[in-house]
Parts: C-alpha cells; structure tokens; sequence
C-alpha cells in the first residue's frame, strides 16, 4: 500500500527518481574500490566520501535549523539506520563480490514488507507476493550454486545483509518523518553513516586491523573531494524518494542497482555474468516492474 497523503503524480516521479539513484548506486563500487586499492582499507573508503560529503551540506543546514532542533529524534533515528545501510554497504564491497553485495542488500524488499504489514497496516497483496516471489528467486539463482541457498559466505556478505535489514529500518523511519527538509535528512543519512563507520574502524583497529598511512590519505584527499559530485545527488536521489514511498516500494525500486552494478562488475572488475547472473538479473528486474505496476 501506498500512502494517500503522497499525490499519485508525486509518487511516479519519486519512483523515476529511485530507479535513476539505484543506477548511480550501481556504480558505486567503483570508487570504493579505487579508494580501497589506493590504501584505504575496511570502512575507510566510505569515511572519506562521507566526510566531504558532510562539509559541503553544513552551509544547507542553517535555513533550517529550527527544524531539525524540533524533529532531532525522528531525524537521528532514520538518519541513524539508513547511513548503517551506506556504510556496511559500502564496506561490504571491500570483502566480498560486487555481485554478493549488491544482491544480498537486496534482501530488503522482504524486510520492508514485514515492517509495512506491521507498523503500516500494509496488506500482502497477490502482486506483491508474487514481486517477493520473483526477486528472491533471482537471488536464489546468481547466489545459490550447487545448494540453491543465496547464503552469506564471508564478511562481506554478512554485512551486506546486514545493510538491507538497516536501509528497510532507517527508510520506514524516512516515510515516517514529517517537517524535516531533504538536506536534513541526507545530512542525518551522511552522520548516521559517518557514525557507524567510525565505529567500524574502533571495532577493526581493536582486531589488529591496520589503519591507513598517510602517504596514502593525502594522495586520495583531492579524489574524495571530488568524489562528492557524485555521492551527494546519488544521495538525494535515494532519500527524497524514500520519504514518499513506503519501504517495501523502495527496496524493490532500487533494483535498478542490480543491473547496473552486475554489468560494470563483469567489464570492469572480471566477474562472472554468464546464464545464471543475466536470468537472475532479469527475475529481480521483473519485480521491481511489478512493483511500479502494481499503483
């Protein structure tokens, strides 16, 4: 179920909008892993997009700091969860395929699911049940090999399952708030991230983990600076929806990802796309045309 608050016109261009950000998503490990192999291992190559990130937002703040002063728990607490989202997404791309990662955040649409039928009064539609169906045999062909089962395998995948769990959380949390501008909610969405990765780093530096050298910090300073032509409308793109759509309608939107992240994965990076990466590909795809039909 879609809000009734939310004007059907809004909500086409909101879903137009999500399935463009899902794109840019898709090409996301690309500068993780440019920064990763540049020296900056583990959360690090998410901490130095974020930070940029940050800086360049504060300036958009203060229109509206009233605002967030009066919704600061509402705020915290999606901006809390969907940058958890972004940052073990981000760091899951560091250990494990571009094509695990990708595939196993999108586990979401069913946890967004679960969360609309509990604290939205959603019901299960035949189309969406048949939506889930169709995505999560997609899943289960490119992830199940030999045992069919679209399992974790390594730390990368448990954090990228991890991070769908977080971004159904954190956007139920985006549909809900009211009163608050976007650049607030990317701003949280960018701390909430910022916050966790930061953690990360704690939590690996107390394993052994290494920290970066600055040689290596200070040669990829200009490219993150850089890099926030990119993250910041790939951002708005994500959030601006989500305030309009209902969880379970994003996570599926955002398979638009999947297509994108698979296809450059197999130019770029060398791995596989063969029959059962193009066939589960097109099953997720197909759910998320259901979704967008469904009205």
């Amino acid at each position: 179920m879609i809000s009734a608050r939310t004007p059907a016109r809004i909500q086409t261009t909101a879903s137009i909008a999500l399935v463009v950000g899902g794109m840019l998503w898709g090409l996301y490990w690309i500068p993780v892993r440019f920064f990763a192999a540049g020296g900056l291992p583990g959360p690090w190559p998410g901490i130095a997009m974020y930070l940029v990130s940050l800086v360049v937002l504060l300036p958009f703040l203060w229109p509206d700091r009233r605002a967030l002063m009066r919704n600061w728990r509402a705020v915290f607490f999606s901006g809390l969860f969907t940058g958890a989202a972004f940052s073990l997404f981000t760091t899951s791309l560091v250990y494990t395929d571009v094509v695990r990662s990708i595939l196993l955040f999108y586990l979401a649409p069913i946890w967004g699911t679960l969360l609309g039928l509990v604290f939205l009064g959603e019901r299960l539609t035949l189309v969406r049940v048949i939506g889930l169906i169709v995505g999560l045999a997609g899943l289960i062909v490119i992830l199940g090999g030999e045992q069919m089962i679209p399992g974790p395998r390594n730390l990368g995948d448990w954090l990228a399952l991890a991070s769908g769990l977080a971004w159904s959380i954190g956007s139920l949390g985006l549909y809900r708030t009211t009163g608050v501008s976007l650049p607030i909610q990317v701003f949280a969405f960018v701390v909430g991230a910022v916050l966790i990765s930061i953690a990360g780093v704690v939590l690996a530096w107390g394993g052994g983990a290494a920290l970066p050298e600055m040689d290596a910090v200070a040669g990829l300073a200009p490219y993150a600076v850089l890099s926030v032509i990119y993250v910041l409308p790939m951002l708005f793109l994500t959030i601006w929806p989500a305030t309009k759509l209902t969880p379970a309608r994003v996570g599926l939107l955002l398979m638009s990802e999947v297509v994108v992240g698979l296809a450059t994965a197999a130019l770029f990076a060398g791995e596989p796309f063969g029959w059962r990466e193009g066939v589960g590909a097109a099953l997720i795809v197909g759910a998320a045309v259901l979704e967008i039909t469904r009205g």
